[in-house]
């Protein structure tokens, strides 16, 4: 198969061939081969997104009790229209036996489609280990918030068939350093997120082998002390690579310009999305948050509260063209936050991006309204194969 396109770091025309599910050559396309007119035509090509942190999409809720390995398998399609190859289902605080069931419900989907085997990288665990308190909690329920626990970690962890890959919590917990060892231990990557840890217990969880931050700048008191606090301590750790959420509705920009400039490759995009990112603006009842409202402009906040955000709505096409249009990074390198990066970081294959070699997991996009600034996915390949082509 080939696949004439405009390259996502270049703009300029190129054929990719694939052979096998992999990426064979890549190979330039001067004048001569393709005329203008047809140059103007293309798309633009670009590795498959890879989203450390989804919720949920499209309905499909990845903390619903009653969670079924059909649901996931239906929410792994649902994603493909989002170019994303790779992503993290991600399950919060809840009751144990609720998380228990979502990981038993993911593990039945990897084993009996391999859509979902192909498409879920991980599970990311967020919680139940995070701050009590108001603010560093977030929306994650009180009653079922807890110190770490390893023998419980295992018990999820077993269930999921060892697919927990990630876990945030926070390390204001005793115990915290021989936790965070446990799952490094078993190859678990442990984010540091939800937290009012003070310097110290961050220092000591970047030791015993933390490596990022969850949602840097959220899950976190709305005032704090000017200095120390642990928003500076996280981005004074150089080991701690971090992940944000760049809706345009989580963090303003001069933050997510100081994040970026300080962490550098380090500093992952992620969506953070729930079950209604991907639904039509309204009200919604949720399990968490309660009554919720998602506006025209894809802002999703509490009914009667306006000012509190309930989570994301917006998938990473959504967040890379936001970065791009506010000039904050151009469009190649808001891209690579959102697929190559995050895919280095968690050391899948797609991090070899568009070369020779590299799985065939293919966006296809064009820029869309206004000057160009956003983004719509036309089609989707994922290991040598088509899973999505807009109507």
């Amino acid at each position: 198969m080939n696949i004439d396109a405009l390259h996502y770091r270049t703009g300029e025309p190129v054929r990719v061939h694939v052979e096998d599910g992999a990426i064979a050559a890549i190979e330039a396309l001067g004048i001569r081969e393709l005329p203008l007119e047809e140059r103007e035509g293309l798309p633009i090509v670009a590795p498959g997104l890879v989203d450390l942190q989804i919720n949920g999409y499209g309905g499909y809720d990845f903390n619903h009790p009653a969670l079924g390995a059909e649901d996931v398998k239906k929410a792994v399609r649902a994603v493909w229209r989002e170019g994303v190859t790779g992503f993290y289902p991600t399950v919060i605080t809840g009751a144990p036996y609720t998380i228990l069931g979502a990981m038993r419900a993911i593990a039945r989907s990897c084993e009996e489609d391999e859509a979902s085997a192909a498409t879920i990288k991980g599970i990311h665990l967020e919680g139940p280990f995070l701050s009590p308190e108001d603010g560093p909690r977030g929306a994650h329920a009180l009653e079922h918030i807890r110190p770490p626990d390893t023998a419980l970690f295992d018990q999820w962890q077993e269930a999921s068939g060892g697919r927990i890959s990630i876990v945030t919590l926070s390390p204001e917990w005793e115990g915290s350093a021989e936790f965070i060892r446990h799952c490094v231990r078993r190859g678990v990557t442990v984010s540091i997120g939800h937290t009012s840890a003070d310097a110290a217990q961050i220092a000591g969880a970047v030791a015993a082998g933390a490596r990022l931050s969850t949602h840097l700048g959220n899950g976190a008191h709305a005032m704090l002390p000017r200095h120390p606090n642990y928003l500076w301590a996280q981005l004074a750790a150089d080991e701690l690579w971090c992940t944000l959420i760049a809706d345009g509705f989580h963090l303003p920009d001069e933050v997510l310009k100081v994040a970026m400039k300080v962490k550098g490759r380090r500093a992952l995009l992620v969506s953070d999305a729930v079950a209604l990112a991907g639904l039509a603006p309204g009200s919604y009842d949720t399990p968490v948050g309660g009554r919720v409202v998602l506006t025209p402009a894809g802002r999703l906040h509490l009914a009667g509260e306006p000012g509190l955000l309930a989570g994301s709505a917006q998938m990473l096409l959504r967040h890379i063209a936001r970065l791009s249009a506010a000039g904050l990074a151009s469009l190649p390198d808001a891209w690579d936050m959102a697929s190559v990066h995050p895919a280095g970081f968690m050391a899948l294959p797609a991090a070899a991006g568009l070369a020779a070699g590299a799985p065939a997991d293919l966006a296809l996009i064009r820029r869309t309204g206004p000057g160009g600034g956003g983004l719509a996915l036309t089609a989707l390949c994922q290991a040598g194969g088509w899973v999505y082509r807009r109507e």
